[in-house]
């Protein structure tokens, strides 16, 4: 997605916001917290729009089954209006200004991407309504000198550099890199990123180009990065993306010793579609079920504590889009209880304040809103299970490497 015009649209919705009459964080009812999220329900995200909305629902769950939250004398319920963007960064930030205007809810949780956390962020920024994202982790969006928007998640642009942090150790050493992104702000950052951390660590970068977010054919990339014979191979996109990498490497009987994706993998769509195909492919992920951190009272303290109500609820394991979803709810929890109010101005000033250890890592924002202090894990499919390999403290595993030729698997 064009930079320039996702910031003409939101310069655009905020002229069309004149029109409406605002009274920001005023709630829909006396005991009930109202959040609202725009996601991605329809449309091209429209898988992982829902396991954002997984993600915040648990979180619902919990906190109203287990009395509320307490914020100063009074306890409040939560519930969350949801609208359907349909994948449209332009509709995402109508949406909001919609929930924001008419609704008046009282905070925003952010909605699937970094193209419409983008355009979304000035419509809450300029009406001073807070929003907790963790799903759109570019750097861009926090470079406006917006007040009012967090992210729980890692910086774009950190999120490849595990693979190639981990690849140094791999024997025999890669040497090689081709790396591959969608044409948004998301994967471009992403891209970036590892190409730096590449250049920085050794690594030859003998292949780098983007493709249209709209691909549906991946043939000519793969026959381009098998022309280029790079050790490891890196894709910066989305799910949809790395099912056609995969399918392609497949097609053209070409593996290199390393692929990895920046999103992908981790999800179960991945595997189901892929079936074997799926083994030994590495992802890059901002949480998994094994890490070991130990977080605050309040909700689930551990991965595995949260894994186990998730799978009890939805049937399946979580991956870190649920996670990282949770993650932005439980932000607004802590800031809520350490504000002790509701008030807009003293919330985002908790926000601003917090550091806090969840299940999820530590959540605590630099001065332009983004969680630089959680790193990132690499996740590898092996004999049809997610495993973590990277980093060795919260590892279960080890990568299997080098991958395998398509006749010998």
């Amino acid at each position: 997605m064009n930079f320039r015009r996702i910031a003409a649209t939101a310069a655009l919705v905020s002229v069309c916001a004149l029109c409406f009459a605002t009274l920001p964080g005023a709630a829909q009812s006396s005991d009930t917290i109202t959040f609202g999220a725009a996601l991605a329900l329809t449309g091209r995200f429209s898988r992982e729009g829902r396991l954002t909305q997984q993600g915040y629902d648990i979180w619902v769950d919990y906190v109203n089954s287990h009395g509320g939250l307490k914020v100063g004398n009074k306890t409040y319920k939560v519930a969350i209006k949801y609208y359907d963007d349909e994948t449209n960064e332009q509709t995402a930030a109508r949406l909001v200004e919609k929930l924001i205007a008419e609704d008046r809810v009282n905070f925003i949780l952010g909605p699937y991407g970094s193209a419409a956390s983008f355009s979304t962020a000035a419509v809450v920024d300029r009406h001073k309504v807070v929003m907790v994202e963790g799903n759109g982790p570019a750097a861009a969006i926090f470079s406006q000198g917006y007040r009012y928007i967090f992210a729980v998640l890692a910086p774009a642009y950190r999120y490849l550099e595990g693979v190639l942090a981990m690849a140094q150790d791999l024997k025999p050493k890669p040497q090689t890199v081709a790396i591959a992104n969608a044409n948004d702000i998301f994967s471009t950052e992403v891209a970036a990123g590892a190409a730096d951390y590449a250049k920085a660590h050794g690594f030859t970068v003998v292949y780098n180009n983007k493709y249209p977010i709209t691909i549906t054919d991946f043939s000519p990339i793969i026959t381009q990065v098998k022309a280029a014979n790079p050790d490891i191979f890196l894709n910066a996109g989305r799910l949809e993306e790395s099912l056609l990498a995969t399918k392609g490497f497949k097609e053209q009987n070409f593996s290199p010793k390393l692929a990895a994706y920046s999103v992908g993998p981790d999800t179960p769509d991945f595997r189901k579609a892929l079936g074997k195909d799926a083994n030994y492919v590495f992802g890059a992920a901002q949480w998994s079920t094994v890490v070991k951190y130990q977080g605050i009272p309040g909700f689930y303290r551990t991965a595995p504590e949260y894994a186990k109500a998730f799978a009890a609820k939805y049937g399946e394991l979580p991956e870190y889009h649920n996670a990282e979803s949770t993650a932005a709810c439980l932000a607004f929890q802590y800031a809520i209880a350490k504000a002790a109010s509701l008030d807009t101005e003293k919330v985002r000033d908790a926000l601003a304040s917090l550091d806090v250890m969840t299940f999820y890592g530590e959540i605590k924002f630099d001065s332009r809103g983004l969680n630089v202090y959680k790193p990132m894990v690499v996740n590898q499919i092996q004999k049809g299970e997610l495993v973590t390999v990277w980093p060795n403290g919260v590892a279960n595993a080890k990568p299997m490497y080098p991958e395998p030729p398509w006749s010998t698997r």
